[in-house]
């Protein structure tokens, strides 16, 4: 039911008299209740899988990343008062007209190549830390918790449960959100496995599992495990960039462009094409929270199942004796 802001004061329905918590003419994502309780559903496949405030942060803000910032209005505007003041300057022989009119004109021209140019796309209308403290505290303060299945990532999670020998496996991830992701959804409980959050904070000599953000920083930092520990084996699991670069679904974010030294590693690696490292250096990159959390997890586990077999000797040789296959059907 569509009702006017004068007939939902203070985010009370006029009509049944129950409040909401989100009204989109006054939030800059532009979002209601239905639709976060939609988007929830989805990204918890259900309530199968959890999620975290961040990987709803994305997507909540999908459309908006999606949308420049030019406001085509004074665009017509303009337009509309450079044509009738060149006219009536024309008519009256009145040069101010012509020269007003004309300023109007060249002022729309400039929205116009902005839209073109996308000003503005992929910039957040919200930060991670504003969307916590206004939609979600606005949803609190009426529901009382987070939408159902979404867990708090400002704390970080657990470290998980290092190897005994000192030998475990480590799954780098700078990206708190999905970290606490991953340790919610029980991946460092069921492999025994420790959370880093920095390639100096890495504990043991294990294999390290690399997890990233697809931009220019996060595709260098298995190279910069690498690098700090030698010999040590370093795994690079993602977000590879070839499989959201120019993806349509695959909505990016535009941050500060990075620096001249860290462009100049990206391009001896030799893997990436010119027009990768043009987006690269212009600041665009995927966010790990835009991947949907079902597929996050699974990729993620199927990745440490492969690296702890690779790591312990008796699972390689029990793999090796056909131990761990499924026995064919006979013919």
């Amino acid at each position: 039911m569509s009702l006017l802001r004068k007939e939902r004061p203070g985010n009370v329905c006029g009509k049944c008299g129950r409040r909401y918590a989100l009204d989109p003419k006054t939030n800059p994502l532009s979002l209601n209740d239905l639709r976060v309780r939609r988007i929830t559903l989805k990204l918890t496949d259900g309530g199968r899988v959890p999620c975290t405030t961040g990987q709803l942060w994305y997507a909540l803000s999908r459309r908006s990343l999606r949308d420049t910032r030019v406001e085509m209005g004074c665009a017509v505007a303009l337009i509309i008062i450079g044509i009738v003041a060149v006219l009536v300057g024309l008519g009256s022989d009145v040069t101010l007209f012509a020269v007003v009119g004309g300023l109007s004109l060249l002022a729309a021209l400039g929205f116009v190549v902005a839209q073109v140019r996308g000003v503005g796309r992929g910039r957040p209308r919200l930060t991670r830390e504003a969307f916590r403290t206004g939609p979600l505290a606005e949803w609190k303060s009426v529901y009382g918790s987070l939408p159902p299945g979404v867990i708090d990532d400002s704390h970080p999670p657990s470290q998980g449960t290092p190897g005994t020998r000192g030998d475990g496996l480590v799954l780098l991830c700078p990206d708190r959100s999905v970290a606490v992701f991953l340790d919610a959804a029980g991946l460092t409980t069921r492999h025994g496995l420790t959370l880093a959050a920095a390639p100096g904070a890495l504990p043991g000599r294990g294999p390290v599992l690399v997890l990233h953000d697809a931009d220019a920083e996060g595709l260098l930092l298995a190279h910069r495990v690498r690098t700090a520990q030698p010999g040590r084996p370093v795994v690079d699991i993602g977000l590879p960039l070839g499989a959201v670069h120019g993806l349509e679904r695959a909505v990016p974010v535009r941050g500060g462009a990075p620096d001249a030294g860290i462009v100049q590693l990206l391009r001896q690696s030799g893997e990436f094409t010119p027009a990768q490292l043009k987006w690269l250096g212009g600041g665009w990159g995927f966010p790990l929270v835009g991947v949907p959390p079902a597929k996050l997890l699974a990729v993620v586990s199927r990745a440490v199942e492969k690296a702890g077999a690779a790591a312990d000797p008796e699972r390689r040789r029990a793999a090796s004796l056909g131990f761990l296959t499924w026995p064919e059907e006979a013919g």
